[in-house]
């Protein structure tokens, strides 16, 4: 088969289409053939070494779409012809940039029919990190302010579903106005220019000055000082990044705020949230929005637009 291959760490000039053997599937795996791959952020990350030295060559991706070709011998819950998602790939073993992916059922899920394959490629990871960060640490309830920031990304676009399909009030953050007007689109009932040198008097004046309940920041070091002065008494932040920065600590203190990690591989078994992502999409109240799709052969382009930082939503 043929498989999106590094032989060495670096810049996307790295990628190469290789030819390799079609993967087995163990006792717990499923063997998929691959109708869509996406590109997170952290894939580039990945091959460009900034989580340490993978075993070489390696084939990236860590979601994907398509059909069940063969299952292991102790998989009772797919079969051959079921349409499928994946998301949460080991990097060191193998990925979903090649025809077909041996993937374990922890990382899987029915995919409903009328869902399309860059969608269901698109939507596994940023979709379990939105959906972890707010239904599972969060707990949002019908009635809560949540702000988003980073609402047009990969997971800021699905988060503001998601809030939003909860009954919370949705504040988001984009840098452009066409990105605003989706967000608008999405659930957001605000989105406001991150950009904006009044962007925390903003917040509070959407939110009639009582402040947020709930932030999903996945830019902490640069927004810490303003999501405490937003946040509400008893409030959290739900962080992304790697490391929470120096701060006062009086308004924590005074305000019994809580900054809640995440990190996404704490959480290896994503056939719960996946399973729940499906039913969103099957009900119509998430999507994911796809930037640009790419031929399989085209590795150069494909990485390098998921290196901009301003990235509507994923590629695929």
């Amino acid at each position: 088969m043929r498989a999106v291959r590094y032989h060495d760490h670096g810049s996307a000039d790295v990628l190469q289409v290789d030819e390799v053997d079609r993967p087995t599937p163990e006792r717990d795996e499923v063997l998929v053939e691959i109708r869509a791959a996406s590109v997170n952020r952290v894939d580039v990350m990945f091959r460009a070494g900034q989580y340490g030295d993978l075993p070489l060559p390696t084939i990236p991706g860590g979601d994907g779409a398509g059909l069940v070709a063969e299952v292991g011998a102790d998989v009772e819950e797919f079969e051959p012809g079921d349409s499928v998602f994946i998301s949460g790939m080991d990097r060191a073993t193998g990925g979903t940039f090649a025809e077909y992916a041996a993937v374990p059922v922890a990382k899987i899920a029915h995919l409903p029919d009328d869902v399309a394959w860059t969608v269901g490629a698109a939507i596994g990871n940023v979709g379990a990190t939105a959906w972890t960060a707010l239904e599972e640490l969060a707990g949002i309830q019908a009635g809560d302010r949540v702000l988003i920031h980073g609402g047009s990304g990969g997971v800021g676009h699905i988060a503001v579903q998601i809030a939003a399909h909860s009954g919370a009030e949705v504040i988001a953050t984009a840098g452009t106005e066409a990105a605003r007007s989706q967000l608008r689109d999405l659930g957001a009932t605000a989105a406001l220019d991150y950009n904006s040198d009044s962007l925390a008097e903003e917040i509070l004046a959407a939110t009639d000055g009582a402040g947020v309940e709930t932030i999903l920041d996945h830019r902490l070091e640069e927004y810490l000082d303003l999501d405490l002065e937003v946040v509400t008494e008893g409030g959290q932040i739900i962080s992304t990044m790697g490391h929470i920065p120096e701060t006062n600590g009086r308004p924590f203190y005074n305000k019994e705020v809580t900054i809640q990690p995440l990190k996404m591989d704490n959480w290896p078994d994503r056939r719960p949230v996946l399973d729940r992502l499906a039913r969103l999409l099957e009900q119509d109240a998430v999507t994911a929005v796809v930037a640009e799709t790419y031929a399989f052969e085209n590795t150069d382009a494909l990485t390098r637009r998921s290196s901009l930082a301003a990235l509507s939503g994923n590629s695929s």
